[in-house]
């Protein structure tokens, strides 16, 4: 037993934080040793765990076992939760860079090369992290093993190897351009973006929704032979009278995303005067003390994408109501700072308080300080915050553009009915590629 199992530093109990625990990765993070059990030998191995932050992800933990004994080796990443949704990252890799960003890989997750139909699915290499071209030269070794045993059973099967083989090692060397899908029900797993915190241009990532199978694969439902559970979902689903909707605040039982524990979810509809109707959604949990909101607009789908672009000059406009879509995108263009679609979620908020969110979420990059960073971005992000900073502070002027391709966002006119002088409006038609993106064009309503 190694000194650190031994002789664990001192804590006090629940009043240390979750920080404490999960420091930025740098030369002075410790790890921790433990003594397990060698599963191949059955001899006694060692086991070092590190916990770390992820920067633009989330907290994880990284396992690694030795055994001194058979010379067995294993490592695994693991995160501390089940997010609510799941999530798709498609990557046009298009040179031998990007075959170098990070990939964390949960055990539930899958990858997929669809151009030439190849699949790493949840079962091999899960928990790991690692390089794209890590993933596929890890791939490429497991299919090579064995190519002698196939080349003495079935000669076609081994051919028909080899020339995949070709195939794979074409993509890892950079010699034709693919796409890397990264997809994991449990939400677990992440693709680095070396343009953080702007949007990447190459890389779409969507969250959705999983599945009855999808949960019950990643242990979140159990088998339902007798659809007991997909009846209730669908008595759930069926609407209530108009006023009772409107009458106040609805409550439906949930569980918690983040311990599991029953609960209750609270909805109320309201309207926006000069805008549409809005639903909010907040669930918190009273065992662990978990909390989320979520902003929904209803009614049906508009016509056109909108555009809304924004001066603000006085402390007055930093008190602006502002609703952020899911889908919507927002850009200040006097840095050079874009947050992508999805970015921080849906919220109902003010002007000041999304810098707040914001400044928030980007001081906490570990990318800024440590080992980990590197001194042209870190110096970057540290502009970025101290102009944020001088935004939320009313120092500077600025310019804010949001752009929803579903107009489901609005910024408070304090004017209205009659136009702002420092608003500008713009209705636009989405592409094909907006509209497949957001799942319009498989909806058919003509000739059902």
């Amino acid at each position: 037993m190694s000194k650190e199992a031994e002789n664990p530093p001192s804590t006090t109990g629940e009043d240390k934080k979750k920080d404490d625990f999960f420091q930025d990765l740098s030369a002075e993070t410790g790890v921790t040793e433990i003594e397990s059990l060698c599963m191949c030998c059955h001899e006694q191995g060692l086991t070092r765990l590190l916990l770390t932050t992820i920067p633009f992800f989330k907290d994880v933990i990284l396992m690694a076992f030795t055994c001194p004994h058979c010379g067995y080796k294993s490592n695994e990443i693991q995160s501390s939760q089940i997010q609510d949704k799941g999530v798709k990252y498609q990557l046009q890799i298009r040179n031998k860079k990007d075959l170098n960003r990070q990939v964390v890989k949960s055990d539930t997750a899958t990858i997929l090369i669809p151009e030439i139909q190849f699949e790493i699915p949840a079962t091999t290499q899960k928990g790991s992290l690692n390089t794209i071209e890590g993933f596929l030269s890890k791939s490429v070794e497991s299919l090579r093993h064995d190519q002698p045993y196939r080349k003495a059973i079935d000669e076609n099967s081994w051919k028909q190897v080899e020339d995949f083989l070709a195939k794979l090692e074409a993509c890892i060397g950079g010699q034709f351009a693919f796409t890397f899908v990264l997809d994991d029900p449990a939400g677990n797993s992440f693709l680095e973006n070396p343009s953080a915190p702007s949007e990447d241009p190459n890389m779409r990532v969507t969250s959705y929704l999983r599945s009855l199978s999808q949960n019950e694969a990643i242990g979140l439902a159990t088998s339902d032979p007798n659809g007991e559970v997909e009846k209730e979902e669908k008595k759930q689903e069926q609407p209530q009278e108009e006023e009772d909707v409107k009458s106040g605040v609805m409550t439906f039982p949930g569980s918690c995303y983040h311990c599991h524990a029953a609960g209750e979810t609270r909805m109320v509809l309201t309207n926006i005067p000069y805008f549409k109707e809005v639903v909010l959604m907040s669930f918190a949990c009273d065992e662990c003390g978990y909390k989320t909101n979520e902003v929904k607009t209803g009614g049906a789908v508009s016509e056109k994408g909108k555009t809304i672009q924004f001066k603000i000059t006085t402390s007055e406009d930093l008190a602006r109501d502002i609703l952020k879509s899911e889908t919507a995108s927002v850009t200040f263009p006097d840095i050079d700072l874009e947050l992508g679609e999805g970015t921080l979620g849906g919220r109902f908020t003010t002007i000041e308080g999304l810098l707040v969110q914001l400044i928030d979420e980007i001081s906490k990059n570990p990318f800024m300080r440590g080992d980990s960073s590197d001194s042209a971005q870190a110096a970057r992000y540290q502009s970025i915050l101290s102009s944020l900073q001088k935004f939320k502070d009313g120092e500077e002027h600025f310019t804010m553009i949001v752009n929803d391709p579903l107009a489901n966002s609005y910024i408070q006119n304090l004017y209205a009915p009659d136009p702002d002088p420092e608003m500008q409006i713009t209705e636009y038609v989405r592409t094909f590629d907006q509209n497949d993106y957001l799942g319009l064009n498989d909806i058919k309503t003509e000739n059902y």
